[in-house]
């Protein structure tokens, strides 16, 4: 088309009668658009305030220098750990919390030196697992329309590497534990991004597959045997990136000297978990949860918010922080940590390693309010729990009430204050959701509404969300 002047003319006008339009629809029209723009005519220290923004980080900006003095590092009761682990670019946090709580037990009751679990062994039968379970819900969702809200979830989600304790739980309890000398990390356990999409990818042409072959008549034993093929083919992916998980192994603790104190000794994975851990991390503890856009003392479980198909959903407890926090209290005070969980991103001020509503000050830089509570936040998937760490330290005042408390993360020894976070009461308020307890820290009010049948949420409910 040749472009002229009256064309032009032509444009514009048809432009602003689709604005004008448009306002009468909710739309901005030119008349609110000539308002918007009058109202910000940036002069003076707003002009430079402008300037310095354009070309710097708002947090950097925001940073309040007032809560930059010495870093209270002081803690009333707290855990001792030795060596702090590393994620690295993995979302794996779920599965590193959980084995630091059980490796902070073995290292006190086996009076060893540094010592870690290997977490790509248990993560390789994580994602097989998942695999399965998305595969499974495929043949179980076969006969529902392609837009059902499940079946179209799981071909959003067939898996991720993010989870909760509960898979954790599930996990060691089927497939054991070795330790982090016999499997170690490869460079795709520690940078799960590229692989982790290739493999979701060919779990959706698998689910496709079952689905054509149910609509071609399969029953549910041919598809079952052209899941086990499936299931090898992703065996086979897993393997060549992780390594084949081992079945037995030597093996014998070492003291904080480096010294043998007996002779290394062949174990399976089963029967090292059960002589040096032994602890039924299904029955014996208690998954808690602050949500307030639901009731607390009831009893809840999510959907396929497992880590494998004959496991067991998340199933938590909602309770006021309060009831939290004493429990919180009573597992430190007793020299056990926690896994725990919050929405990390929040007010962190990542070189300190801190946790504070004070650390910035985005109100007086940007010249506006930001006021929701905690409830209306998980509302509008403004916040969730995004991030598993292991809860290790509190500071209480004179009356016993919590001032601050300190996570050990897996970030590395050289993120944050040491390798661990510390968070402030107020930020615990706002901002943890999931403390996972052993249940003899649980009074019996809390373990009573575990007797409550619970109320089934649906899979993409807000508190699904793995934490990474």
């Amino acid at each position: 088309m040749k472009f002229t002047l009256r064309t032009v003319g032509c444009v514009a006008t048809m432009l602003l009668a689709m604005a004008a339009t448009a306002q009468n629809n909710g739309g901005i029209d030119a008349q609110m658009l000539k308002e918007l723009s009058e109202s910000y005519r940036p002069e003076g220290a707003e002009k430079a305030l402008q300037n310095v923004m354009l070309n710097n980080n708002v947090n950097t900006l925001a940073l309040s220098q007032e809560n930059l003095g010495e870093l209270d590092t002081y803690f009333s009761h707290s855990v001792a750990s030795k060596g702090i682990s590393d994620q690295e670019s993995s979302g794996r946090c779920w599965l590193f919390t959980g084995m630091n709580v059980m490796r902070a037990k073995m290292i006190a009751e086996q009076e060893l030196g540094a010592f870690e679990f290997s977490q790509v062994y248990n993560f390789f039968y994580d994602q097989l697992e998942k695999s399965n379970l998305f595969l499974q819900g495929i043949i179980d969702t076969r006969k529902k329309p392609f837009d059902d809200r499940t079946v179209e979830w799981l071909f959003k989600n067939p898996l991720s590497d993010g989870g909760t304790f509960t898979g954790v739980a599930d996990l060691v309890t089927k497939y054991g534990i070795v330790p982090k000398g016999v499997m170690k990390e490869s460079y795709t356990s520690n940078n799960t991004g590229a692989f982790n999409n290739l493999l979701k990818r060919k779990l959706r042409e698998f689910g496709v597959r079952l689905r054509e072959a149910s609509d071609n008549g399969a029953k549910d034993k041919e598809l079952q045997k052209m899941k086990k093929e499936q299931l090898k083919v992703v065996y086979k992916m897993l393997a060549q990136v992780y390594g084949v998980p081992p079945t037995e192994f030597m093996w014998a603790p070492k003291d904080a000297q480096g010294k043998y104190r007996e002779e290394p000794q062949l174990y399976t994975p089963q029967s090292f978990y059960q002589k040096f851990i032994g602890w039924n991390l299904t029955d014996n503890y208690v998954m808690l949860m602050n949500d307030p856009t639901r009731p607390y003392w009831q009893c809840f479980e999510i959907e396929y918010d497992r880590h494998a198909y004959d496991g067991h959903n998340w199933l938590y407890v909602n309770l006021p922080l309060d009831e939290i926090k004493a429990m919180a209290i009573a597992s430190i005070k007793d020299n056990t940590m926690m896994y725990f969980s919050c929405d990390v991103g929040k007010y962190l001020d990542s070189k300190r390693g801190t946790l504070d509503l004070n650390n910035y000050d985005y109100e007086t830089l940007l010249g506006t309010t930001f006021g929701m509570n905690k409830k209306e936040r998980v509302m509008t998937f403004d916040s969730g729990s995004s991030h598993a760490m292991t809860l290790k330290a509190v500071d209480l005042d004179k009356d016993g009430k919590p001032i601050k408390w300190q996570v050990e993360n897996s970030w590395g020894a050289g993120s944050g204050f040491q390798g661990t976070l510390i968070m402030t009461d107020k930020w615990f308020d706002e901002y943890m959701f999931r403390l996972v307890v052993d249940k003899k820290y649980a009074p019996a009010k809390v373990l009573d509404v575990l007797k409550q049948k619970p109320t089934k949420l649906p899979a993409w409910d807000p508190m699904f969300a793995p934490e990474q």
